[in-house]
């Protein structure tokens, strides 16, 4: 286990959150992914009740392997809940009643060898059977089976690789039976301004299933923080893709015969303004999607605490924004 916390120090904080309160936090793991000469766990906490039916937040990281940042602003936050656990009773009970879940690292292969791809070559966020409307999709960037070897690359046709079922069978087991799911995909790599995006993914001709209900929580969001840092917009004004998780997501839930209001959001934080201010940056990979200098690494670890506060207290508090 050394060797894998030292290619993936994440693990080390995630074992450590779990261990903090057993009674709270429940650490499962949901798969293992064979990387080279390692085997890397595939992990998820879970906060507070084990009733399924219960409003849930769910945080997701590491799709993307160079994407490290995301990773790390999702533990950051997990330790300031776990810590608070150890003394504050009304949050104990705050989580009597709502679900906070998270998947860390959904990627490891590619986040412990810098790769963006998972080991086998494939995008994640490019993998599902999901397919974009074609007059609105940008060659090689909304997804291709071409070459492994280009980014962007699907994987082979109708086939889910082992991280994207994984996480696909984890939200039919443990959150589509709860009455309210909205859920944050972390990103970096992308813009000067940190943005929060909403589906579809793969069409800019239909709202989703839950657009209203976005609609409402976003309104509650703004009221609430006028002065927020965040640009709030559909991803397809910026691309459409095919293969997108959460769009596939979206469609798995509507086979349901009781779907759960589903609300899936990505947070592209803007890496291209520590490029802009430190320009050495575009020499490394890794440098054009994490912060490199230390008061900006420290910035993001508690620039999006705010946020992800007012999604718990949102999720427990429905009938102020579901009509």
């Amino acid at each position: 286990m050394s060797k894998l916390y030292t290619l993936l120090p994440e693990l080390k904080d995630i074992d450590s959150i779990a261990a903090s309160n057993p009674e709270m936090i429940k650490k499962r793991t949901l798969n293992y992914i064979d990387c080279e000469f390692e085997r890397f766990p595939v992990d998820a906490l879970i906060f507070g009740s084990e009733d399924r039916t219960l409003p849930t937040v769910v945080l997701v990281g590491g799709v993307h392997g160079l994407e490290r940042i995301g990773t790390q602003v999702i533990i950051s936050y997990l330790k300031t809940i776990a810590q608070s656990l150890q003394w504050d009773e009304d949050l104990k009970k705050w989580f009597k009643n709502r679900r906070l879940i998270a998947i860390p690292i959904v990627n490891p292969g590619g986040t412990a060898y810098h790769t963006r791809c998972n080991p086998n070559g494939v995008d994640l966020m490019r993998n599902a059977p999901v397919e974009a409307d074609a007059d609105e999709t940008t060659w090689l960037l909304s997804g291709h089976r071409l070459t492994k070897k280009l980014a962007w690359h699907r994987g082979e046709k109708d086939k889910l690789e082992l991280e994207t079922q994984t996480v696909v069978d984890f939200f039919k087991e443990e959150v589509f039976s709860s009455e309210v799911c909205i859920s944050m995909d972390f990103h970096s790599g992308f813009g000067v301004q940190d943005q929060i995006w909403y589906p579809w993914a793969k069409t800019k001709k239909e709202k989703f299933p839950y657009y209203n209900e976005f609609v409402r929580l976003q309104k509650l969001f703004e009221d609430t923080y006028p002065n927020h840092i965040y640009k709030i917009e559909p991803q397809t004004k910026n691309y459409v893709t095919h293969g997108d998780l959460w769009d596939y997501l979206l469609e798995e839930n509507q086979k349901r015969e009781k779907p759960t209001v589903f609300i899936p959001l990505t947070l592209e934080i803007g890496s291209w303004r520590w490029v802009k201010k430190n320009p050495f940056q575009i020499f490394s990979i890794f440098g054009l999607f994490n912060p490199v200098k230390e008061h900006r690494f420290r910035r993001q670890m508690r620039r999006h605490v705010f946020m992800l506060d007012f999604l718990l207290r949102a999720v427990r508090n429905t009938k102020k924004w579901i009509l």
